[in-house]
């Protein structure tokens, strides 16, 4: 079996995305079809012998007006900026042309004026066949098929409308071509709303390949070579530099350094590396020199895997399907052959002749006009969105808000999102009578102020904080995966772990044990200060915990949702925060692709997942879960990977975000189901003709008004 994943030019709604999965999934030799409407991506597993690639491309572009871009285009296809300008030029072009026919709602005498009808038809027909010209395409294209969606709603209702309006033109009738106009208009706002969130996947993944490094140094032959990254082959000797990213997977053969690889672990303190340690590619060298061999390359590579993830993740996700289309493959035919029915029998039956029987016709087509449904979602989501905005919550995609109400669990990545995720020091304990807590710091800082240790960082930030002056230090130096010396103030002092001690052969009490295991056993990094092999403190570095995070913990738990807690720290470290917090789930020592795998397991036991994280390393997670929730202050690529994005790292917001969300798809549902009841009651009074054309479209309009108010009782409800 092979997968592929090809690009798809022309889609222009999610019912477009879901017809051309079916198509595909109903072709011989193909395994399984996903199609992403968010990305314009088609991802097929299928087998080569019996289906071969030009046909699958026959099958999409066979399914409707649609083009598969092959890989010398893809650039260009994943750059689709373009998207949503142009669909916003659609709208204002169809609002500016349909301002002035609204003007003579509110001064009819214009409408007795010499060419001002003429006018009217002029600018709706632009809005209608040249503006709206996609509906209409969307209905053919559909009904070729025997099938019906939005567009063919859209499109009937605004060819009825604007069609009776040039027949009442010639009979001295009232005209409805402001009602074609506003029809078409108010849908073109609410593409322009879903063209916005299109393309943040490939945004996403763009970001992500631009944290590779273009070149490497290369060994050759004991020399110093620059070359291209691509050029570079498995078993090369690559040089790297104090501070410079590390270019590819590989292997240590000399040298040692810290490197920070936060954007694999999440983790802010980083990592010892000594010869023979594996270090990975885009992740960030500390101040030692080393000299590595490339195991891996291209595609091999954690960061290529990566990405392959969070595009993956994405593509697996289902188009959600409107409910507004889901209705209309029932809901347009049923008017239609209402209509028709509604024609036939006041002329043939009642015998009221062709200009009452079409009228009546009229009326019903009129009445089924969506422009309450055109503004069921967009003035929801606006509503919502601009709400969450001035509480520092950013929805980025509709399908969040289906999938908030029915979240039973969610998942916390700890570094930076739980945690404030910078190392601060939180204990100091004293051994020697003659030593104030004070002094031992200052000495500490001191030592740490000028040193190279993977935790200088912390004391640096104690001491400043502290106003701390710190002593004149000689020879500081890092000890490598031990700790770091040098002397201050005259002395001899050591600050590091229990490799240090016995690397000095320092003797340490119980007492000293204890107190260091306490500490480790809280989560915390301690290390022993040590005077002319004399341990004289213990100093202990952490992340610590965020003071809304034991608030947000506590309140999803008593909305009955499960919360769990995932990171790359120890199991010993993971467990002492999570008591802290009231989390009763962990999941510890845990690499990025394990992040996805365990929301994937969550999702198979039944749960529905929503993730939240802050860093690269989560941009997988967070595109695999049913809702992905991005703190603000992390990554862009997280940011862009996330469905909803907080722009506070407090993570009490996302109780507020999940509150927030479910109130606006509420008011989705309660306007798509106030548009869908309104028409089945209206419909049949049209069809008895009780209601003239004149009356529908005022209905029509009070309908408008009516969506619009309940949207806005948003803005009045309390997070």
């Amino acid at each position: 079996m092979k997968k592929t994943s090809l690009a798809i030019e022309g889609m222009h709604c999610a019912s477009c995305a879901i017809n051309i999965e079916k198509q595909l999934n109903k072709t011989d030799g193909v395994k399984s079809a996903s199609v992403n409407y968010g990305m314009s991506k088609a991802y097929v597993e299928y087998d080569e012998d019996a289906v071969a690639e030009d046909v699958i491309d026959e099958v999409i572009t066979s399914a409707g007006d649609y083009r598969v871009v092959r890989e010398g285009e893809h650039d260009d296809h994943m750059s689709h900026g373009k998207g949503p300008d142009k669909a916003y030029k659609k709208f204002l072009t169809a609002l500016i042309l349909t301002l002035p026919l609204l003007a003579t709602m509110f001064f009819p005498d214009l409408m007795m004026k010499d060419g001002v009808m003429e006018g009217m038809a002029a600018l709706t027909a632009v809005v209608v066949f040249v503006v709206g010209w996609q509906f209409h395409r969307g209905m053919f294209l559909q009904l070729k098929r025997f099938r019906a969606d939005m567009d063919t709603l859209v499109s009937v209702g605004t060819l009825s409308a604007f069609i009776y309006s040039l027949y009442a033109m010639t009979i001295d009738g009232h005209v409805y071509f402001e009602t074609a106009a506003v029809i078409v208009t108010l849908i073109l706002l609410g593409k322009y709303l879903e063209e916005k969130s299109k393309g943040r996947a490939s945004s996403a993944i763009k970001k992500l390949l631009e944290l590779g490094v273009k070149k490497a140094r290369v060994l050759v032959d004991g020399k110093e070579q620059e070359m291209d990254i691509e050029k570079i082959r498995e078993g090369d000797i690559l040089l790297v530099k104090a501070g410079e990213k590390i270019p590819l997977d590989g292997e240590i053969l000399k040298g040692s350094s810290s490197v920070d690889e936060s954007m694999l672990t999440g983790e802010s303190i980083p990592i010892e590396k000594n010869m023979g340690d594996l270090v990975y590619g885009a992740t960030i060298n500390g101040a030692g020199v080393i000299e590595m061999k490339v195991t891996k390359t291209g595609e091999n590579t954690v960061l290529a895997q990566i990405i392959q993830l969070v595009e993956q993740a994405q593509g697996s996700k289902a188009p959600i399907q409107k409910l507004a289309d889901k209705v209309a493959g029932i809901f347009v035919p049923s008017v239609m052959v209402i209509a028709l029915a509604t024609f036939l029998i006041w002329m043939f039956v009642v015998g009221s002749g062709f200009e009452s029987s079409i009228i009546y016709a009229v009326a019903v087509l009129v009445i089924a006009c969506p422009c309450a449904l055109g503004l069921a979602t967009p003035t929801a989501i606006m509503v919502g969105s601009g709400k969450g905005a001035e509480n520092g919550i950013l929805i980025k995609e509709s399908q969040s808000l289906e999938v908030a109400h029915k979240i039973t669990a969610v998942m916390f990545d700890k570094t930076g999102t739980l945690t404030k995720g910078e190392p601060v020091v939180t204990d100091v304990n004293v051994f020697d009578d003659n030593l104030e807590k004070q002094e031992l710091m200052t000495l500490a800082c001191s030592l740490e102020a000028k040193s190279e240790h993977v935790l200088a960082s912390a004391f640096n930030k104690h001491a400043k904080d502290l106003g701390l002056k710190t002593y004149e230090t000689e020879g500081v130096k890092a000890i490598a995966g031990k700790g770091v010396e040098g002397k201050v103030n005259g002395k001899k002092i050591y600050l590091g772990n229990d490799k240090l001690i016995e690397s000095l052969g320092v003797e340490k009490n119980n007492t000293h044990g204890d107190v260091f295991e306490d500490l480790a056993d809280n989560g915390k990094t301690p290390m022993y200060v040590i005077e002319d092999k004399k341990v004289i403190g213990i100093v202990a570095v952490a992340d610590v915990v965020r003071d809304e995070a034991k608030t947000a913990v506590k309140e999803l738990t008593e909305q009955n949702i499960d919360v769990y807690m995932i990171t790359g720290d120890h199991e010993k470290t993971a467990q002492a925060i999570a008591k802290q917090l009231g989390i009763k789930h962990v999941v510890a020592n845990v690499m990025p692709d394990h992040k996805a795998e365990e929301v994937t397991k969550l999702q198979k036991s039944g749960s529905v997942v929503a993730f939240v994280g802050d860093g690269i390393n989560d941009a997988p997670a967070l595109a695999q879960a049913d809702l992905g929730i991005a703190i603000g202050s992390g990554t862009d690529v997280a940011i862009e990977a996330g469905s909803i994005v907080l722009m506070q790292s407090n993570p009490q917001k996302v109780v507020d975000a999940i509150r927030l969300s479910r109130q606006t798809f509420k008011s989705i549902k309660q306007n798509l189901f106030f548009a869908f009841f309104y028409n089945t009651i209206a419909i049949p009074l049209a069809a008895l003709g009780i209601l003239s054309p004149i009356i529908a479209a005022a209905a029509m309009s009070l309908s408008s008004v009516s969506v619009v108010g309940n949207s806005l009782r948003i803005r009045r409800k309390r997070l």
